[in-house]
Order: structure tokens, then sequence, then C-alpha cells
């Protein structure tokens, strides 16, 4: 999903868009620095230098294995000549590049992923690029602290519904099972983890066995949930503790929490191709018993 932020420089409005976890900042903005008449113009120069197009050739080697490299050092063979001219349309579909980026509509222009837009900057004026990092480290401080108070929150929420299954546990299975008293926590530690395995695709056991320094600092599968992960689970938890009262056994219990956690977090996480649901297999699910049982 595309987000759109705004950089401001010396009065400055620049528009910065993240996609697929990938940031742009709009080098059309940036080139109104020099000349807010004639961005085009400003930036055709910028990409005429020799310098420029070995950044940026040496940028998509590093980060495109589909750049065109022959087409690449045609264009650093001609660079610097004086009638050498090169707009941003015509370096991305002669070399397939991908750091540069022409867009139309609202918030058209011509983009750059932050690197490169980085060193456009330099090229506009290093007192310019010194301020358009600040305010950019300004700009993820705040994000990332809206993110954490977002986690923050969904975990709480994840905590409190916890509460709804083990209120259900107490009620529904304790009174049906034959536990000590000293046992009685294995029923909420197996209620537990037939959520981790529905959600995540493993046992809290099975995580800790994988990552024992996470285990080491008192981390569990939950505290490194994403914000989806853990809106999913705040929500499994609370049909779960209902299928509980409604006396579902837990094998029925468990397919229907893993068909809820697939279509609910797959929803969320439909434009965010980096993350996906880990469903458990049969493979899993032997590392330390059927949860179902």
């Amino acid at each position: 999903m595309m987000k759109t932020s705004k950089l401001k420089v010396d009065q400055l409005e620049i528009s910065l868009i993240s996609d697929e976890e990938e940031e742009f900042i709009s080098l059309t903005d940036m080139a109104r620095y020099r000349d807010a008449e004639r961005t085009n113009y400003i930036i055709q120069n910028w990409m005429r230098t020799r310098s420029t197009i070995e950044f940026v050739g040496l940028w998509e080697q590093l980060h495109n294995p589909d750049f065109k490299s022959i087409e690449f050092d045609a264009f650093k063979n001609e660079s610097g000549l004086n009638s050498f001219a090169l707009t941003p349309s015509r370096w991305i579909e002669t070399t397939n590049a991908i750091g540069i980026k022409s867009k139309s509509g609202r918030y058209g222009g011509t983009y750059a992923h932050r690197d490169i837009a980085f060193e456009f900057a330099s090229w506009l004026s290093p007192t310019f690029k010194l301020y358009l990092i600040t305010d950019y480290q300004r700009v993820k401080s705040l994000e990332n602290n809206l993110y954490n108070l977002e986690w923050n929150v969904k975990r709480l929420l994840s905590k409190t519904n916890y509460h709804l299954q083990t209120d259900a546990v107490q009620k529904q299975i304790l009174p049906k099972k034959n536990y000590s008293k000293n046992n009685e926590w294995l029923a909420y530690a197996e209620e537990a983890d037939l959520l981790n395995v529905a959600l995540f695709g493993c046992t809290a056991k099975d995580w800790r066995d994988v990552n024992p320094e996470m285990a080491a600092k008192n981390l569990n599968i939950r505290d490194m949930a994403s914000i989806n992960e853990l809106t999913v689970l705040s929500n499994i938890e609370s049909m779960n503790s209902v299928l509980i009262l409604q006396d579902i056994n837990k094998p029925s219990r468990f397919i229907q929490l893993c068909q809820i956690a697939d279509y609910q977090l797959n929803v969320l996480n439909k434009k965010e191709t980096n993350k996906s649901i880990k469903k458990p297999d049969n493979d899993i699910l032997s590392i330390s018993g059927d949860p179902t049982k």
C-alpha cells in the first residue's frame, strides 16, 4: 500500500512515498529549490553528468538484477559531452532502471530511491542535503513512534482477550479434565499453543528452540509478532473462547481457527508481500505433538 509523507526544507514541501517497503523522494519537488518553473531542466542537467550516470548505474547494478548494463555503458561513454542529453524516461526505458520513476497523476513527477535522491540533493546544495536528511530523519522517527504505539495497543488487546480464553478454559475445560491443581496451567498453555500453531505455524517451545537468543532475553513468539499478526491473534483468542464455551472439541476448533487466521491475515497483508502466514503442516505439528489432542 502506498503511503505519502511530506518533507519540509526551507518552506519547500517534498513528497516522500513508500511503495512495498521502498522509499522514493520527489526529485521534481527538490528541483524547485533551484528553479520552480523548470524542474525538468534541472533534473536533466543533473542526469547528463558522468558522475551521476556512474552513481545511478552502480546503484542499479547492486539492486536490480534486470538492469541492462550494455545500455548503461553506452550512456556512460556519452556522458559529459556537450551534445549528450538524458531524461528520466529515456533512462528508465533504455536500461530497465528501477531506482528512478516517472509518475503521473496526483503525485506525479520524477521520483528516486532515497539513496539516489540524497545524491541529487548533494548536487543541488550540500546545505540543502543536510536539511533534507534532517527532516527525513524527523519524519521516520515520527512514523516509528506511531508504529510502536499501534503495536503496543494491539499487544495489550491480545493480552486482554487472552483473559477471555482463560475464563472459558476455567469454566468449560478444567471441570471435564483430570488436571491436578498443580497441573491446571497445562490446560491454559495447550490452548495458547493451539492459537500459536494456527497463526504462526509453531508452538511457543518450537519457537524458543530455534530462537535461543530471543528466549534468553525473555522474549516470546508473540513479542516478535507484527501488528497484523497481533490483530488476528486478538480476534482468534476471542473466537476460541466462544467455541470453548460452546463445547466444540479441540480438533474442530483448530480447523476453524486456522481458517479464520489464514483469511484475516491474508486480507491484512494483501499488499504487503513480505508478510505471509505460516500455515501448520504435519512436520510442524509433529515437533511437539498435535496441539488438537
